[in-house]
C-alpha cells in the first residue's frame, strides 16, 4: 500500500468523478482508476462504486478514505518536524483565507511577507470557513486567516487585529449628513447581507439585531463586490469591513462609507493552526509580519 494511493482514494471520495480526481492528482484517469483497483485488490474489498454516470464510494470505502486522511495528515506532521529542525522560515506554506478578507487582505500584506521571509514559497487558497476548517484538519493546508472565534475546535488561534465595520450606504443617504453614526441610526432599516455560508453574514447578523435592523429579504448576495454594487444601485444599505472600502472617494462614486462612534462594531481576524504543528515558530512570524504592515485604520 502506497501512500499516493491513499491520496487518489480521498480525492475519488471527495470529487466523486475520477476524471476531477484525476487532473486534481495531476495524473491520467486511466492511472487514477487502475491504482484504485489495485488497492482494492490489495485490500480484497470493494472501495468505489463504478456506473456510467457517476462514481459512489462503498460504506468500507469511506471508512477507509476517512482513515486513509488521518495517515496522510500525520505524514504531513512529519514533514513538518523535519523542516522545523533544518528552518522554520523555508519551504512550502499552505494558507487559507475566506473570500471576505482575501482580496483586501492579501495585496496588504503579501509584498512584506515575499520579502522578508525569502526562502518561504506562500500557496494561497480562497474558501468558505467550513471548507478552511476541514482542509486544515486534514492537513491539507497549514494555517488559516479568517474570522474569530471558531466554535468546537481543536486548533490554536493568533490574533490579528480587530476590523471596524462601516455603514455603506447609496450617496447622499440622509446619514451621509452626519459625521459619526450609531447603531441607534441603522435601527428598523433592512440591511442587505451576504448568503448562508459566509461567517460575515453572521457577524452582520449580530450587529443588526444588536442596533434592532433588519436583514433585506429580497436578495443575499454571493460577494462584498455585489453588496456594494447594490448599494450603489440604491437598493438598499450594508456593512462593509474596513480593509474593503476604498482608501479615496470622491463625489462621483455611487456608495459612501459611514463610520460608526465608539464603540465601533467589528470583527476579529486571526491566523488558525493546528495544535500538533511543529511550524509554530513560522506561524508567529508570520503573525507578527502581518500586524507590523496593518493599516492605522485597523485596530485591536
Amino acid at each position: 500500500m502506497k501512500l499516493r494511493d491513499l491520496e487518489y482514494l480521498v480525492a475519488v471520495d471527495e470529487e466523486r468523478h475520477f476524471h476531477r480526481a484525476a487532473a486534481r492528482c495531476y495524473v491520467s484517469q486511466p492511472t487514477l482508476s487502475g491504482q484504485i483497483k489495485k488497492l482494492e485488490d490489495e485490500l480484497a474489498v470493494l472501495l468505489v462504486e463504478r456506473t456510467n454516470r457517476q462514481v459512489n464510494m462503498t460504506e468500507v470505502g469511506i471508512a477507509v478514505s476517512e482513515q486513509a486522511r488521518r495517515v496522510l495528515a500525520e505524514v504531513n506532521v512529519i514533514s513538518d518536524i523535519s523542516q522545523a529542525y533544518q528552518d522554520p522560515m523555508k519551504g512550502d506554506l499552505h494558507i487559507g483565507i475566506i473570500p471576505t478578507i482575501a482580496p483586501y487582505l492579501l495585496p496588504v500584506i503579501m509584498p512584506s511577507l515575499n520579502k522578508e521571509f525569502t526562502n518561504m514559497k506562500f500557496w494561497l487558497y480562497e474558501y468558505q470557513t467550513h471548507v478552511l476548517l476541514e482542509k486544515l484538519e486534514r492537513g491539507e493546508l497549514d494555517c488559516l486567516i479568517l474570522a474569530l472565534p471558531i466554535e468546537k475546535h481543536d486548533f490554536i488561534e493568533v490574533d490579528l487585529f480587530r476590523e471596524p465595520f462601516r455603514l455603506a450606504v447609496e450617496h447622499g443617504n440622509a446619514l451621509t449628513k452626519q459625521k459619526e453614526i450609531t447603531l441607534g441610526d441603522i435601527a428598523n432599516h433592512e440591511m442587505l447581507l451576504l448568503e448562508d455560508g459566509h461567517c460575515l453574514r453572521s457577524h452582520a447578523l449580530d450587529v443588526c439585531h444588536l442596533a434592532g435592523a433588519k436583514e433585506g429579504s429580497q436578495f443575499q448576495a454571493t460577494s462584498l463586490e455585489t453588496l456594494r454594487h447594490m448599494v450603489g444601485e440604491g437598493m438598499g444599505m450594508t456593512l462593509m469591513p474596513e480593509l474593503a472600502v476604498p482608501n479615496k472617494t470622491t463625489k462621483a462614486d455611487t456608495v459612501q462609507y459611514l463610520q460608526f462612534s465608539d464603540p465601533k462594531p467589528n470583527r476579529r481576524i486571526g491566523l488558525l493552526h493546528r495544535k500538533n504543528s511543529y511550524r509554530k515558530e513560522a506561524f508567529d512570524n508570520i503573525s507578527e509580519s502581518i500586524k507590523s504592515v496593518l493599516p492605522v485604520s485597523i485596530f485591536f
